[in-house]
């Protein structure tokens, strides 16, 4: 039975790869035209446009009024770049979100900002959730943790116990809601959530949190590949192997250590997070959450001192994504900067708004529909043990 099913998987990862060496050359004028145009032409021109604009509320109502950005289009199918912001009542605290597709076929990067006050008390909260063989976690997360989270009867009280509960418990409930489906993905979950002066910050797989204190760049999470020490040992001590499979990955799989979902590693791949407690004080600056789509290309260093050149943390969320697009990042680009300004006069307040591509040529819409029939073909045929990426 093991020898059958890995030879499938081999077979379905070779007829994979076959298409995808198949696209590239039916497209060498395209690749070639590519090379001719500019890094800044294409990102000024193609992935932030002067398109069309969706107002987005963020204002928090009532006693226990969550904002969310329901309006916000997180997947762009067009390819394009969708960005915001918004700004405290108070003006000491600045957000701004952007999210590209990038060089991948489809989108499965998800991402979540709320604001509200819970019992008098103000609460942000804000996350990043990468999706892998499939965008449904992803999706799932962004629409159920937080709300999961606010919940719970310890939130305010035991934060930590509550944000460790609610993400084992909100996996729980996925992979229940899931249970009766052939399909097997999985994300990743990396979380800020700030009440009062207080920062907590929750991690699963290999999405990253980083906050500037005095202009240095300190993680406040650890990325959870296979191969990190106590990772592999607790793997190893639960049965699982860690193999080399173009990269270390859980069972020759999955790319990452931890994530919601992966019904089928769940034994080894667990959405335990590991959770870092900051209280701020004036010397932090700003927090960048970030999907791998901008950490495979942008050290932690680069990525502070970029978001810092920029007033505007909706800017600097944007200068993020164009920096990792040109460095040559090929998968989806998702980031958070959340600027803290202390007793600094703010910037003016600009309008939340999304930003969208409408303006794409006629040729990159037919590649885009190419790839995209491509990767549904391929969906179609692929195994629940082949190689996954975050």
């Amino acid at each position: 039975m093991v020898c059958s099913s890995y030879l499938r998987t081999v077979i379905v990862q070779g007829v994979n790869i076959q298409k995808v060496a198949e696209g590239l050359l039916q497209f060498p004028n395209f690749r070639k035209g590519l090379k001719t145009v500019s890094t800044a032409t294409f990102l000024s021109d193609r992935i932030f446009p002067s398109g069309r604009r969706m107002m987005v509320d963020t204002s928090a109502t009532g006693n226990q009024g969550p904002t969310t950005n329901k309006s916000s289009p997180e997947k762009d199918d067009n390819g394009g770049c969708a960005s915001g912001g918004w700004k405290s009542e108070d003006g000491k605290l600045g957000c701004g979100y952007s999210s590209f597709r990038g060089k991948r076929a489809s989108m499965e990067d998800f991402f979540d900002v709320k604001t509200c006050k819970i019992n008098g008390q103000t609460v942000c909260l804000f996350g990043i959730f990468d999706g892998h063989g499939g965008s449904r976690a992803a999706e799932y997360l962004k629409e159920n943790l937080f709300k999961n989270l606010m919940n719970h009867p310890e939130f305010l009280t035991n934060t930590k116990v509550a944000i460790s509960e609610t993400y084992q418990q909100t996996d729980s409930d996925f992979l229940e809601s899931g249970k009766d489906t052939f399909r097997d993905d999985g994300s990743t979950a990396s979380t800020a959530v700030l009440v009062g002066n207080h920062l907590y910050v929750a991690n699963v797989g290999d999405s990253r949190t980083v906050i500037s204190k005095a202009g240095k760049a300190i993680p406040l999470s650890e990325d959870h590949k296979p191969n990190r020490s106590d990772e592999r040992k607790r793997i190893e001590n639960a049965g699982g192997v860690v193999m080399w499979a173009g990269t270390w990955r859980v069972g020759g799989v999955l790319a990452m250590s931890r994530a919601f979902g992966n019904r089928m590693l769940k034994q080894f791949v667990v959405a335990e997070p590991e959770i870092q407690e900051q209280e701020l004080d004036e010397e932090f600056e700003l927090l960048v959450l970030a999907s791998d789509g901008l950490w495979d290309v942008v050290p932690n260093e680069d990525a502070v001192t970029l978001a810092l050149s920029e007033e505007e943390p909706e800017l600097a969320a944007r200068k993020l994504i164009e920096t990792a697009f040109s460095r040559g990042s090929a998968d989806n680009i998702t980031c958070i900067v959340v600027r803290l300004y202390h007793h600094q006069s703010p910037p003016p307040t600009i309008e939340p708004q999304i930003q969208t591509d409408d303006t794409q040529t006629q040729t990159e819409i037919q590649i885009q529909t190419q790839t995209q029939t491509q990767t549904q073909n391929e969906n179609e045929n692929e195994t629940k043990t082949g190689p996954i990426d975050g």
